[in-house]
């Protein structure tokens, strides 16, 4: 059953809810969470970039753009046999959803011909499949589903009104005419955006918004926390200093759980950033899903051990 709201958002009451006193945001985001989704469980997705490097956007917050120099090298589309190699390593650790990311503007259809074999090879493991190549043209959304596409991820990345300090390269209506495609074509969102990057909490609000009065909202929800990488232009605006309180990345979490009660919300990049302390205030807020594995596209993940230990102590199970 596709997910939907019961109600729009405004921006002005999902800036009550992130106003409210922590306690009380906690527990209501868990009675929500409670409400739709099985207690102390965890769904593990596992993301490989399987085109790195080289993309024409100019993302703030990107060392994939080739504009900056962070030292990320442009390679080209892995091989079929290494992709399906690394999809069986990670369901033997445990992932159920295996993830491809490709540093495209979007994909020509030539490109898109050896993802669809990728896609085919994960899903005969028994994955669920999921890809993130950036803007979809007609047609291509139809020709990932068949070959077998669970998920197609396409970030908002922030609220309207904050995008053009972060984006110039492409607009908010060109993504969500990606998102209106992959609908169209019967493929499952996963959609969320980034917070840390400079941002009011009335922007981080309209994000949530956006999200939840998607029609329907994603099934999907990834909430990532900034990784400052040097060489791009957030780097250089912050210089390594907090960007925002990691309380309010937990009230971030918390009314995403709120708002889009039955979706997965994935907490994504910047976990080993936040810390045990702050991913466990995460989970009670609602998160229940992670990328698991030691890198995310270009950027640093926790470890599978480290990430096993935390769910020992923490009371978690993974989704098998």
């Amino acid at each position: 059953m596709r997910a939907k709201a019961p109600a729009s958002w405004s921006v002005a009451g999902v800036e009550a809810l992130l106003a409210l006193p922590m306690s009380d945001l906690l527990l209501k985001a868990q009675q929500t969470h409670r409400a739709h989704h099985r207690p102390n469980t965890v769904q593990l997705s596992t993301l490989l970039s399987i085109k790195t490097g080289g993309c024409p956007e100019d993302c703030a917050y990107c060392p994939q753009a080739a504009r900056y120099h962070t030292g990320v090298i442009n390679e080209d589309l892995l091989p079929l046999a290494d992709v399906l190699a690394a999809a069986a390593a990670a369901k033997a650790a445990g992932a159920t959803r295996f993830c491809m990311g490709a540093a495209w503007r979007g994909p020509r259809d030539r490109d898109l011909e050896p993802v669809l074999a990728m896609v085919e090879g994960i899903k005969a493991m028994g994955l669920e499949t999921c890809a993130t190549l950036g803007m979809l043209k007609p047609g291509q959304a139809e020709r990932l589903k068949c070959a077998g596409l669970d998920y197609y991820n396409h970030n908002l990345d922030t609220s309207p009104e904050f995008y053009g300090d972060i984006i110039t390269t492409r607009d908010y209506r060109d993504r969500l005419e990606t998102l209106e495609r992959v609908r169209g074509a019967g493929v499952r969102v996963c959609c969320g955006g980034i917070v840390g990057m400079g941002e009011s909490r009335t922007a981080r609000a309209g994000l949530i918004a956006q999200l939840a009065n998607l029609d329907p909202y994603p099934e999907s929800v990834p909430i990532n926390s900034l990784v400052q990488v040097e060489g791009t232009p957030l780097f250089e605006q912050f210089r390594g200093k907090a960007a925002i309180d990691p309380f309010e990345f937990v009230r971030t979490i918390a009314a995403a759980r709120i708002t889009m009660p039955k979706a997965m919300v994935r907490l994504s990049a910047g976990r080993r950033e936040l810390g045990d302390g702050i991913q466990a205030l995460c989970f009670f807020a609602g998160a229940n899903s992670i990328f698991y594995g030691d890198k995310l596209l270009t950027t640093g993940n926790p470890d599978v051990d480290s990430d096993r230990d935390l769910f020992v102590r923490l009371g978690l199970n993974p989704d098998a």
